[in-house]
């Protein structure tokens, strides 16, 4: 857990942060999770903020951790959200993890998935983790990485 002083210095610098910005944004600090303070805004115009694919989000997260690392010294993480877009795109990554591997275990052939990050590759291999009909493997290069669902044969 992250000390209190720590936790009121996140919140300070986040605030200041996104003060700076021309964003008009509401700033809403949730309960921690072990190491990681999980930060929602939410604003009129959230599009800007995502951009395309998440990728100005995760580049505004980074920043702000950058930032925040200068003047805390213990471990944190913070995790931004806006407006529950990582929310929304982990559900909708699970569903289609789901619904493409019922597919590729009923017709018996792989199925390959569109290129994405990282971090989107391991919530489709978690979430088909524990069934037995399918196996997931990550293949290719960044940024053409992609997630391939084979059928299991007992």
């Amino acid at each position: 857990m992250i000390s209190q002083e720590n936790l009121e210095t996140i919140k300070k610098t986040t605030k200041e942060f996104f003060g700076k910005t021309t964003f008009e944004v509401e700033i809403e600090f949730l309960a921690q999770k072990d190491e990681t303070v999980p930060i929602n805004l939410k604003t009129d115009d959230p599009q800007i903020l995502i951009g395309e694919g998440g990728q100005t989000l995760v580049e505004i997260q980074h920043l702000l951790k950058v930032i925040l690392k200068r003047k805390i010294s213990e471990p944190f993480y913070i995790d931004l959200d806006i407006n529950d877009y990582k929310k929304k795109k982990i559900e909708y990554l699970k569903e289609l993890a789901r619904s493409v591997a019922d597919e590729v275990a009923l017709t018996k052939k792989e199925e390959q998935l569109a290129p994405m990050p990282a971090y989107a590759r391991r919530i489709i291999h978690l979430e088909l983790a524990g069934r037995q009909d399918v196996t997931t493997e990550s293949l290719g290069q960044e940024p053409e990485r992609r997630v391939v669902i084979k059928p299991s044969y007992p």
